[in-house]
């Protein structure tokens, strides 16, 4: 079918109108085509795409109320637009609850149809540029809803790709809002077990009294509310994947546990005295240094051997900014069509902001703030004023020297000025400052010593 948002399809039973109708939007730019029945037009649709239907809403045979159903189910891409005399503006308005579009009075004004058909083919345009933009990232870019084009992002496909066969442990790393769970759920899904279950788990949401019993299961009596006996999560993904998210905040004492299990491929129950089977892979993933975590000796060394056998780390956003632009897009297809938006992109304005920023909560951050701007730009895209002041504010950093040097600032001032400026945009978060300034904690927290140190002299 040849496809284009140009093309306009006039139904009428009076051929007449239909040739004025023709002419008129011809003198537009329009390309038209006429039918004078309902039969008709549904013929030609099935030969041709078309952008815009306008149908008389009385015609003998098929009246336009059933052309516009037979439409809305068979080409959801097209808008329709009524035509209906002054008495019958009641029966418009019911069509267009049933999916018109919009609605012209007889006789029609050839202004109003200019107006309302630009409107509608504008619409259309706006759709069908949106699925292609996905298709296209789909197709170039995409793996398992995870999306990139950058270096790093193609490597860790490749990985995954590699990774999926084996039953091997994978420990994934990175930041929070790299997209770290839909990393554990391309192994799972692209591997011998994708018709099991994938069980996610976040060990830092579960009250550590309840931990074991959530893990490995209880039997009825076993502590005050065990009114029966239950599984855990290892025997609920008996055949598929458990993800263990945030695996840092595990309490030693559990460590130990799951280190058995992993070994053994065995649990017990909470209150139980009989050594159960399971078989299921273990992802684990932490936003932590869990090298560190050993050290310090609140992560088990032997478990962490355990479970690292495969590590994926996921590249904070700052460090794939040519992805951004792409995410950017998606996420705005994603809000744009549940909102009935025709937001189709952003400004150059509002990309160089998003181009610019820090983004310390990597991805998800970037999908919260396309949400934010599909549903209070005005517009066909996203502008700079949609977005939140903290994207807004960073446009200073990429000045910053510049401005130093014209006011002569010294190494020190403007390295304390940049160091202050991204812990207030990480909320003061040291560990993501740290990771955005590209130092350690340690190395933070000495030039903060210095800088506290300065302030106090001054």
């Amino acid at each position: 079918m040849d496809i284009t948002a140009n093309q306009i399809l006039i139904v009428d039973d009076e051929p007449e109108m239909c040739s004025v109708l023709s002419d008129i939007l011809k003198d537009e730019g329009y390309e038209t085509e006429t039918a004078t029945s309902g039969e008709k037009a549904l013929a030609r649709m099935g030969e041709r795409d078309f952008a815009v239907v306008i149908t008389d809403l009385n015609m003998k045979g098929m009246p336009g109320m059933a052309l516009l159903k037979h439409i809305k189910q068979r080409h959801l891409d097209t808008n329709v637009i009524i035509m209906t005399g002054f008495g019958s503006i009641e029966s418009a308005i019911e069509a267009m609850k049933d999916g018109a579009y919009d609605y012209v009075t007889k006789p029609v004004k050839s202004d109003q149809l200019t107006v309302i058909t630009r409107k509608a083919v504008r619409e259309v345009s706006l759709r069908r540029e949106l699925v292609r933009l996905r298709r296209e990232v789909e197709k170039e870019y995409s793996f398992n809803q995870i999306l990139g084009k950058s270096k790093p992002m193609q490597a860790i496909f490749e990985l995954i790709r590699r990774i999926t066969p084996s039953p091997s442990s994978v420990l994934i790393t990175g930041e929070s809002g790299t997209g770290k769970e839909l990393v554990a759920r391309a192994v799972h899904y692209n591997s011998p077990r994708a018709q099991g279950p994938f069980i996610p788990v976040n060990c830092a949401a579960i009250p550590e009294n309840l931990l074991e019993s959530e893990m490995f299961g209880h039997m009825k009596g076993s502590f005050t509310d065990a009114k029966a006996d239950r599984k855990g999560l290892f025997e609920e993904a008996q055949g598929g994947t458990l993800f263990l998210d945030e695996i840092s905040e595990l309490p030693i004492s559990l460590q130990a546990k799951l280190l058995r299990v992993l070994q053994e491929k065995e649990i017990r129950r909470v209150g139980g005295t009989r050594s159960i089977p399971v078989d299921a892979r273990v992802i684990a993933a932490t936003n932590l240094d869990l090298a560190g975590e050993v050290k310090a000796k609140r992560f088990r060394e032997d478990l962490y051997y355990r479970m690292n056998v495969i590590e994926v780390h996921m590249p904070a956003l700052r460090e794939r900014t040519e992805d951004i632009p792409l995410l950017a897009v998606h996420f705005v297809r994603k809000y744009a069509e549940p909102m009935k938006k025709p937001v189709a992109g952003l400004t150059e304005g509002a990309l160089a902001l998003l181009m610019d920023y820090a983004w310390p909560g990597n991805v998800r951050e970037l999908e919260n703030v396309i949400e934010r701007g599909v549903t209070l730009t005005r517009g066909e895209k996203i502008g700079s004023e949609d977005l939140p002041q903290a994207v807004r504010g960073d446009l200073g950093d990429r000045h910053m020297i510049e401005e130093a040097a014209e006011k002569t600032r010294t190494l020190a001032e403007v390295e304390r000025a940049y160091i202050l400026r991204v812990l207030e945009k990480t909320a003061g978060n040291k560990y993501q400052a740290a990771q955005v300034l590209g130092i350690d904690r340690k190395t933070l927290y000495r030039r903060l010593d210095e800088i506290e140190k300065q302030r106090t002299k001054a």
